[in-house]
């Protein structure tokens, strides 16, 4: 299945937009400005803060935008900001391609952009992708600018402003206001989001304050009242740590452990790429348990850990030294006004020796210039949303070696730009010698083989998930990344990490499995049916989904049923995402109930019909159930609905076949290649179809297309290798098929044929 735009983009526009306020009215939440009135220090960091400005109604104080009637053109499509009867307006482009005059409900952020909500009759709110630049002028900022600003975007795509990918409710609300009720009505498609505290506030991260303002109230009337040690709060926030720089030690110790909640998970909740799997969070708790937490995947991040997409911090900060140290997020930010503990190196330097650190001879750059920073070598930038550069929280060692062998950038050609990476191996080289620290984070190498499928990434992978140095999200991304070199090898890194105490590398260990045989699956996953965290618990759900209840043995039943229930409450919760709906159908497809399946990929297509999986999913339903018409049927509405999508016409091409089409169906698989050309499985059945009817040169010529994309593509080569061979091209042959042999080293059949091979080679046959 290829990935679509908008998967990468759903939760990255979470610096954009909310629904209708609603008062105080859950008795659990205080709000904040009850807490202000005793904790007034706190309340005046916070002020001002991007917590505190995260989300305001519009106003003359709020708008920092330029309203006077000002035009903005992109991609042929004009905007124009105006104010009418003291409302801050805007004219642009609906859903309906046609422009409308719409008012700004609400701001969202305010530096170094600001964007803007709208608000719809249906009660979602929709972030403009006409963002305000408040940057100063001197910076390039003070202007308008589009946050696709290479792209046209007509409506109905998913990047336009109108499309889900941009609706508040879902994508931005959990993070930017306080006690959120998202209160999606699935049966109706709307709306009614509330919440306590329009902004990020106090019980945001401190959790519901209700108990503690009535305890210190009683408190505060008879000073005789018992005051527990947990204050009457769900979240003991321990703060910063306690950190001893010894006289001539390189790096400070943590003196005693983090009490209460770890505060990285707390953070975690907004500052991560994730995936809420239940409206019912818990303060307190461990991430996983509420939420889905995007690892090491490709696509989001760099094979070495490095940020790519708009991942946030969380995920690297848990691969990092510090992490692993104990160090915190209020070890460096203060966590009310949010800002750095200290300026510069100063920061670095409260546990890093300056005297070690902070000096040419470490760095190898001018003291004061742009090198000799901490943050420009071990968290450079990489810039989001156009004008909005952030920093890589994984604080690695610089490695341009890595970026030689696997094409990762580094730090150093980052900044001298004119410079190859080879330079950059070789200077570092020079400073620090052949044997210099390579950091924390040394996975890169396996998860790149695993990403491409390289000899041996099976073991290279299995390696990474039995050391107990590399940070647990690297191993958890290892663990996931098994799935395709299951073998007697490899299971035992499998059944390491569904032990494991980490709850991203028992998901990982459970991802796994996906597609082991069943028996096996069960006879390994059984034993976590009843794992504390929810996130564990759902990809239980998925992986053993084509298992039925009755078909267990009758002491285990009550326990798959609750997975199952988990699962299903997961997809339903965020029932105002088309894939989640897809995600439904697909559990009850695998479950053997067609009509519920059926029914969920139909609403599926009513809430966004240009959702290409839930057609090819529908049409391959029918066709398992031998209704072949009906397939061809959903295959044809999404064509309709979306004809560049390669994988429609490719399932169309499949369609074809069967029904014995074999002229149209060539040409449909044709079609998915020409829209398709990055996709190797495309490629490889296109090519198979061509082979089938007597075009062995034309098959030749498209795989050999697809191993300059994929040169592990497994079916490729063994079709490849058989063709090239019935063509005479024997030599042609053997070179691939000793590629071919590296990749799958245990199948004597193979072996066999390169024997046959050679011999012919060597007998002049070529």
């Amino acid at each position: 299945m290829p990935a679509f735009r908008w998967i990468g983009l759903f939760l990255a526009v979470c610096s954009s937009v909310v629904t209708g306020e609603s008062a105080v009215d859950a008795p659990h939440y205080a709000g904040t400005a009850v807490c202000e009135g005793c904790h007034q220090d706190e309340s005046r960091a916070w002020r001002g803060s991007h917590h505190d400005l995260a989300m305001q109604s519009a106003s003359e104080d709020t708008v920092l935008g330029d309203f006077d009637d000002v035009r903005f053109e992109h991609q042929g499509v004009v905007t124009r900001f105006f104010r009418r009867d003291g409302r801050f307006m805007v004219a642009t482009q609906g859903g309906d391609g046609e422009s409308h005059d719409y008012e700004i409900a609400y701001t969202f952020g305010v530096t170094p952009l600001q964007q803007y909500l709208i608000g719809m009759p249906d009660g979602r709110f929709q972030a403009l992708t006409v963002a305000w630049d408040s940057r100063p002028s001197t910076d390039g900022g003070q202007r308008w600018f589009h946050l696709y600003p290479d792209d046209t975007i007509p409506p109905g795509d998913e990047l336009h402003w109108t499309a889900p990918a941009h609706t508040w409710n879902y994508a931005c609300a959990e993070c930017h206001s306080t006690d959120l009720r998202k209160n999606y009505d699935p049966e109706t498609d709307t709306y009614a989001t509330e919440w306590s505290d329009i902004d990020v506030g106090c019980e945001s991260c401190h959790g519901p304050g209700a108990r503690h303002v009535a305890l210190a109230r009683a408190r505060t009337k008879d000073s005789s009242t018992v005051y527990p040690p947990d204050h009457g709060l769900d979240v003991a926030l321990s703060g910063p740590g306690d950190w001893s720089l010894s006289e001539g030690a390189p790096t400070a110790v943590r003196l005693a452990p983090n009490e209460g909640i770890a505060e990285v998970e707390l953070c975690g909740r907004c500052h991560a790429r994730r995936q809420p799997l239940t409206s019912a969070y818990v303060h307190g708790g461990t991430l996983s348990d509420t939420h889905r937490v995007e690892l090491l995947n490709d696509g989001r991040y760099f094979s070495d850990g490095q940020i790519l997409d708009e991942v946030y911090v969380y995920g690297s900060f848990l691969q990092s030294r510090m992490h692993a140290a104990g160090v915190t997020c209020s070890d460096c930010h203060e966590p009310h006004s949010l800002k750095l503990r200290a300026e510069g190196n100063a920061l670095c330097s409260r546990c890093h020796s300056a005297e070690r650190y902070d000096v040419p001879s470490h760095h190898h750059h001018e003291q004061g210039s742009a090198g000799a920073f901490c943050v420009e070598c071990h968290m450079p930038e990489r810039t989001y949303m156009v004008v909005d550069p952030r920093r890589d929280h994984s604080m690695r060692v610089p490695r341009p070696d890595l970026s030689v062998a696997i094409g990762v950038p580094n730090a150093c050609t980052r900044c001298h730009a004119s410079e190859t990476d080879g330079w950059a191996a070789e200077t570092l080289e020079r400073w620090y010698g052949k044997e210099r620290d390579e950091g924390f984070q040394r996975f890169a190498q396996a998860l790149e083989d695993g990403r491409r499928g390289n000899p041996g990434a099976g073991g290279a992978l299995g390696a990474v998930v039995l050391d107990p140095a590399t940070p647990a999200i690297a191993r958890a991304t290892a663990l996931a990344g098994l799935s395709p070199y299951l073998d007697e090898s490899t299971l035992p890194a499998v059944r390491a990490g569904l032990a494991a105490e980490d709850p991203l590398m028992r998901r990982g260990a459970v991802e796994a499995l996906f597609g082991a045989d069943r028996q096996a699956r069960w006879q390994l996953l059984e034993p976590l049916l009843d794992d504390p965290v929810l996130s564990v618990r759902v990809a239980l759900g998925d992986a053993l989904a084509d298992i039925g209840v009755a078909e267990v043995p009758e002491a285990h039943r009550p326990r798959l049923r609750k997975v199952f229930d988990d699962y299903v409450a997961a997809q339903r919760s965020n029932a105002d995402r088309v894939e989640h709906r897809v995600n439904l159908g697909n559990f009850f497809a695998r479950q053997g109930d067609t009509k519920a399946a059926i029914e969920a990929y139909e609403r599926a297509v009513v809430l966004d019909r240009r959702f290409v999986p839930a057609y090819v999913n529908m049409a391959d339903l029918y066709r398992a159930a031998g209704r072949d018409a009906d397939a061809g049927e959903a295959l044809r509405a999404g064509i309709e609905a979306v004809p560049t999508a390669g994988v429609l016409r490719h399932a169309e091409g499949l369609w074809l076949a069967r029904a014995g089409r074999t002229d149209e169906a060539v040409t449909a698989l044709a079609k998915a290649w020409e829209l398709a050309p990055q996709d190797s499985s495309i490629g490889y059945v296109y090519a198979v179809a061509l082979d089938s009817t007597g075009d062995r040169t034309g098959a030749i010529a498209v795989w050999e297309s697809v191993l300059g994309l994929d040169p592990n593509h497994r079916d490729t080569l063994y079709a490849l290798v058989a063709a090239l061979e019935a063509d005479g091209q024997t030599a042609r042959a053997l070179l691939h098929a000793w590629h071919l042999a590296r990749l799958a080293p245990k199948d004597s059949d193979l072996q066999h044929f390169i024997d046959r091979l050679k011999a012919g080679v060597e007998a002049g046959t070529d």
